[in-house]
């Protein structure tokens, strides 16, 4: 029977999905190293557990392989050790090679979290994306925005998706940036061209090298945007047409870039656009399950269970690609501002209109503080066979619901 350890800092909504999903896994014995402690668990999960321990900074590769020794001498050898959250891979990564468990190595995982080297790898391989510099003082901040021109992007080398992430758009806003995020030596800003066009995710599952199954989302629009405008409710779709003509370059693009940077087996989740002229360009991409509730999307909208599929896969070698049967899409609910929820508006109208489509949904709670972030504080999940439906059913909610604060 495997013992596989599962790392997270936090208890977080998606960490105990997670768990939940791993807990549920005949036949596996299921290994917990966290930050917090093990009380704060759901008591139907912690009773599950064969084995936790608690470290100060599970993000410290040194911590967090005592930790793995340790639940080594108790329960035997570990046969995998994993983990969803991106900041985690590299250490993960070096676990696995000082005590010999098979998995992503180090090697691997600096080329999908260090973006710098990721997008020095993929312009050598020839797969297209945005110019970029890793600068490590202002002057050279500034010569790169001579010789690219403005708008720019600008963002840590290891940043998460539009988090803490800057568009510039002219001197007085990139001074502003690097009065706010100032590049040295050690703390370098990796600094892009901005790419026009509009965004979407490709979201793969590997097995030993080959992809076994990949699904797609359009972002309505791009989350940049979306930080900057705080009025606008973020859109996702799915849609039901993947395996067409239309996404042939991205597919050969990702699947590309995951051989250059050297994906066995994971599940894998690219950022990339579609430019103007119909061209694609890939952004970045990451060595884990990706966020924004896109696993529930792929789940509904091929009627699996896409987090036990990538749990089976990592542990057992075994994946069995599932018959794409709707369109999906998210709207991600937000208010204008900050503070607290005082108020919810236009959820019944949601439910009189477009409720029969509805299968997932997170109502922002009343009293709770509104949080800035594109994903907001909550979020409705629509679901048909045909994708304009889903299209013209997530405009309606965007205009119907309202949050208002205090």
């Amino acid at each position: 029977m495997p013992f596989v350890v599962y790392a997270t800092p936090n208890f977080t909504e998606n960490a105990v999905r997670f768990i939940h999903t791993l807990t549920s896994i005949p036949d596996v014995q299921l290994g917990l190293i966290t930050e917090e402690p093990v009380v704060l668990l759901r008591h139907d999960l912690s009773a599950r557990l064969y084995g936790h321990r608690q470290v100060a900074n599970p993000l410290d590769p040194k911590l967090l392989e005592q930790a793995a020794r340790e639940l080594t001498a108790q329960h035997g050898p570990i046969h995998r050790i994993i983990g969803a959250v991106e900041i985690m891979q590299v250490p993960l990564a070096q676990v696995r090679e000082a005590l010999g468990i098979e998995g992503m190595g180090v090697e691997t995982a600096l080329n999908f979290r260090d973006k710098a080297r990721m997008k020095a790898k993929l312009r050598e391989a020839g797969i297209p994306c945005a110019r970029y510099q890793t600068v490590a003082s202002p002057a050279e901040a500034r010569t790169f925005a001579e010789l690219c021109g403005f708008p720019l992007i600008a963002k840590p080398p290891a940043g998460m998706g539009s988090l803490s992430t800057y568009k510039i758009h002219n001197h007085h806003e990139l001074d502003a940036v690097l009065r706010e995020m100032p590049p040295s030596p050690g703390h370098e800003v990796l600094f892009e061209e901005f790419v026009t066009g509009t965004e979407h995710s490709f979201d793969t599952f590997s097995l030993n090298g080959q992809a076994v199954f990949h699904s797609l989302t359009h972002y309505h629009p791009n989350p940049i945007e979306v930080m900057r405008e705080p009025w606008i409710q973020w859109q996702v779709v799915l849609p039901r047409e993947i395996d067409v003509p239309e996404y042939d370059d991205i597919r050969q693009a990702a699947f590309k870039t995951l051989d250059v940077l050297g994906m066995k087996t994971g599940l894998s989740h690219l950022e990339w656009f579609r430019r103007p002229d119909g061209s694609v360009a890939v952004s970045e991409v990451a060595a884990r399950p990706p966020g924004a509730q896109i696993t529930t999307l792929m789940s509904r909208a091929n009627d699996f269970d896409s987090l036990d599929a990538w749990a089976r896969m990592i542990i057992f070698g075994e994946f069995k690609a599932p018959e794409r049967k709707y369109a999906v899409g998210a709207a991600y609910l937000r208010g204008m501002g900050s503070g607290f929820i005082k108020a919810v508006h236009g959820l019944e109208k949601v439910d009189r209109e477009v409720g029969h489509l509805i299968t997932d949904a997170k109502i922002p709670e009343v009293g709770r503080p509104h949080e800035g972030n594109y994903e907001g504080v909550g979020y409705i999940i629509l679901r048909h066979p045909e994708t304009h439906v889903v299209e013209a059913a997530l405009k309606k909610v965007v205009s119907l619901v309202r949050i208002e604060l205090s």
